[in-house]
């Protein structure tokens, strides 16, 4: 049932991020386009306050900020917001910043029954630029997060801390893939590790971990795919035994995108997957959920019976 449809006008247009609830239970999002100067939006969802005596009720959508494409950034991308505890709001854009739109780490903090639009990191092109994914807080309320481009040419995994008057930017590593794009995030493990996937639709890929080591950090590539194919797009998923899931788009048996299981095993990784061969499904972009019994839900952007893509369950 759609809550709601964009109108590529002053409402947003072309979300390519999820939605998460935020803490008044309301839906929260951004839009890549559209807005009141085109560069997309972020905007709430919630039921109407009006009653509605149809069978499909649309939600009413109300935009918290749009995006100029100047300095405070423009077109938020893959990437879902979140909030802190104390309700604001904190996301990435792709483009716009003061410094040739490489992208914005923002914040939006309630301000007189709006919202206040905060640049905490605009990026340059030198040190990881056009950030494409989200964020996620430490417990000491550092922020995290990676680019598209830029280190070693896969972008970049970094790290913003809260100072005294500001926020301070640091790279902890360049992504080494060859020819990849980083568009998926990172996530955190209990002692602190970082994974994360890279390809975006570019050749190969691979997924990697960021482990904290002598005051810096490490990068260890846990599989490398190779060939003209595609790797993962989205940020990986954890389970609490430490395995990382998540999928790949174009490997597998039949180069029509798998799902994976990296299962840590004697100081090394295990993998294994499961294939897609069209009429399971076929090319899978986003990322994987888990449920208590252990059963991993996704979607694929094609195939199925109709050829359009499909809602997938692998059972263990």
């Amino acid at each position: 049932m759609p809550l709601y449809s964009f109108r590529n006008a002053a409402d947003g247009a072309t979300p390519f991020s999820g939605v998460i609830f935020g803490p008044d239970g309301s839906l929260y999002g951004t839009t890549y386009e559209g807005g009141q100067y085109g560069q997309g939006t972020v905007y709430r969802l919630r039921p109407s306050p009006v009653p509605c005596h149809t069978v499909i009720c649309p939600w009413e959508e109300t935009v918290l900020y749009s995006f100029t494409g100047g300095d405070d950034g423009g077109n938020p991308a893959y990437g879902n917001l979140i909030f802190d505890g104390a309700g604001n709001i904190y996301g990435t854009t792709e483009r716009g910043g003061s410094h040739l739109g490489a992208g914005v780490v923002f914040e939006l903090t309630p301000s007189n029954g709006g919202w206040t639009e905060s640049v905490l990191w605009s990026f340059l092109q030198g040190s990881g630029f056009n950030p494409a994914s989200g964020l996620i807080f430490d417990n000491s309320g550092n922020l995290y997060g990676t680019t598209e481009l830029g280190g070693g040419s896969a972008g970049v995994v970094y790290e913003l801390s809260p100072t005294g008057s500001g926020w301070h930017y640091s790279v902890l590593a360049s992504i080494h893939f060859t020819e990849s794009i980083t568009c998926g995030g990172v996530v955190m493990n209990g002692q602190g590790n970082l994974f994360g996937t890279s390809s975006c639709g570019a050749a190969a890929g691979g997924i990697f971990e960021l482990t904290p080591s002598a005051g810096g950090w490490t990068f260890n590539v846990l599989r490398s795919y190779s060939g003209d194919v595609a790797g993962p797009f989205d940020t990986p998923t954890l389970d609490a035994a430490g395995s990382v899931y998540g999928t790949s788009n174009g490997t597998g048996l039949y180069n029509l995108g798998e799902v994976f299981k990296l299962t840590p095993s004697n100081g090394g990784w295990i993998y294994n997957s499961v294939s897609f061969d069209g009429s399971n499904g076929e090319r899978p972009v986003g990322s994987v959920i888990l449920d208590a019994a252990g059963n991993i839900y996704g979607t694929t952007s094609g195939g199925g019976v109709n050829g359009h893509g499909t809602v997938w369950m692998i059972a263990p």
